[in-house]
């Protein structure tokens, strides 16, 4: 018998962005181990977020991260406790799901799915049958993901692919290019499991780490496996009518696809890529009878007390589980809606204002519990929102990172700060990996994000000569 995850070494950490920390291998960094809980299908229970909570305290240092995957991190963790924060973990229901370095949790929804009217498909049955299929397949890399999808009118998220509902009837499977998304097939709901396991199998053995990297060779291998799978199944009305985009047999493939970086889907809406759909900062409601609560965590961030204390609102209003939002927050579907006095104590931990613009602003840990950190990121954050709230009301948004890397958000913002030597790479419509036009200390950047008011982000970060340009040792040139 096979000892349990969290008690077999742990291999040496890779250095770059894209490992995936779980309870059996939990990543250094400047705070501590740092551990990442992989709810299923994004939600918790009330008991299972107590134990979150307890873990996060007993065992880490209290602080919790929300990623936009809708999964949990426990900080400040050391060698001696994350063996029994794992088997506390494991005990709840909330241990990783694998060992050989694949996806712990491969899919992702919106946090209303299940409740939404407006879905087309039952999304938690889907997401459930792609995980089982998904642990199947040997290879996958650590952040492969498959967004499940319901709605008709929803923005294509970004992942590497995505299952979801067409107008016409069916379920569509498309996957990620550099720019848009490939469509591949359109099948059955109950296809759809096996025809993403192909997908994946497929995907596996192109040995690549993203589906967006892939060449156009291997696009096409990808709509081949997914059409050899289908034909072994008993053909249906809707995949005879519409069976594979861009693959014509196995034989013959065709041209390789191109890749669209928006499509009309059925009743004229533009497919692009977004967060899954998820609700506003405060409260909604579904139907006449059904409200939603949503609060969103400070630049994706609180603590263990913090979600004690939501834990009791949410028995309070009659919630049964805390469902987790790719916006970095909380979601609660009440049975009796919250009352301003409700409302005001959630205020004093999270966001609940739909314009704070706070929303607007991502932020990661930064220095000093990030060790990739020179710059206070969390603090420097909350001083640019208030400056910024201008712009989150004209649906700007913003980005502090601490380093290139850019884990709170990989793609581009309007105004993405870079941290580096304790300054700041200010880059306009950009990436944090792309070329920042100047470097500044944080004071300097909010005296031109005041300017930018009158004159616009791009004129108040041009370069000028007198800007301080700090070379590769960090020091003015």
């Amino acid at each position: 018998m096979s000892a349990p995850a969290h008690r077999r070494a742990l291999p040496e950490a890779p250095a770059r962005r894209g490992w995936c920390p779980g309870l059996s291998r939990p990543m250094p960094t400047g705070d501590g181990l740092l551990a990442r809980v992989h709810p299923p299908l994004g939600i918790l229970t009330l008991p299972q977020a107590r134990v979150v909570a307890e873990g996060a305290r007993r065992y880490g240092n209290g602080h919790l991260d929300l990623t936009a995957r809708a999964n949990l991190q426990i900080r400040g963790i050391s060698e001696a406790t994350r063996a029994p924060l794992a088997c506390l973990l494991e005990a709840a229901g909330l241990g990783d799901t694998r060992a050989d370095g694949g996806p712990q949790r491969l899919t992702l929804t919106s946090p209303l799915a299940g409740h939404d009217p407006a879905e087309s498909l039952d999304v938690p049955a889907l997401a459930r049958a792609i995980e089982a299929v998904g642990l199947t397949v040997p290879g996958l890399p650590a952040k492969t993901l498959v967004v499940v999808e319901g709605r008709l009118d929803a923005e294509m998220p970004d992942g590497d692919a995505c299952v979801f509902p067409r107008a016409s009837g069916g379920i569509g499977i498309a996957v990620a290019a550099e720019q848009g998304f490939h469509d591949l097939a359109t099948c059955a709901a109950e296809e759809a499991p096996a025809a993403v396991a192909a997908l994946l199998q497929a995907f596996a053995r192109t040995r690549m780490r993203r589906m967006r990297d892939l060449s156009p060779e291997d696009f096409s291998a990808l709509a081949v496996a997914v059409h050899l799978e289908m034909q072994a199944r008993v053909p249906s009305p809707v995949r005879e009518r519409d069976r594979v985009r861009d693959a014509t047999s196995p034989e013959d493939p065709g041209p390789s696809p191109q890749p669209s970086p928006a499509r009309e889907r059925g009743h004229g809406g533009v497919i692009r890529w977004a967060v899954p759909f998820s609700p506003r900062a405060g409260v909604e409601w579904l139907a006449p009878s059904q409200s939603v609560l949503t609060v969103d965590a400070p630049f994706g961030r609180c603590t263990a007390d913090t979600l004690d204390r939501l834990v009791d609102r949410a028995s309070c209003l009659g919630a049964g589980e805390i469902r987790l939002s790719p916006a970095r927050g909380f979601v609660l579907l009440p049975l009796q809606a919250p009352s301003t006095a409700d409302l005001t104590a959630l205020a004093e931990d999270f966001i609940i204002a739909p314009d704070d613009p706070r929303r607007s602003v991502a932020a990661c840990t930064g220095a000093p519990a990030c060790a990739s950190g020179s710059t206070p990121t969390l603090t420097d954050a909350a001083r640019l929102a208030e400056i910024f709230a201008l712009f989150a009301a004209d649906g700007r948004s913003a980005h502090v990172s601490g380093c290139a890397k850019g884990c709170a958000r990989p793609g581009p913002a309007d105004l993405t700060l870079v941290g580096r030597n304790g300054s700041y790479g200010a880059v306009i419509g950009g990436a944090p990996g792309d070329e920042p036009a100047m470097h500044l200390p944080i004071e300097a950047v909010l005296e031109r994000l005041g300017r930018a008011e009158t004159i616009g982000l791009a004129a108040a970060f041009a370069p000028e000569s007198t800007v301080m340009d700090f070379g590769g040792n960090g020091k003015p040139a």
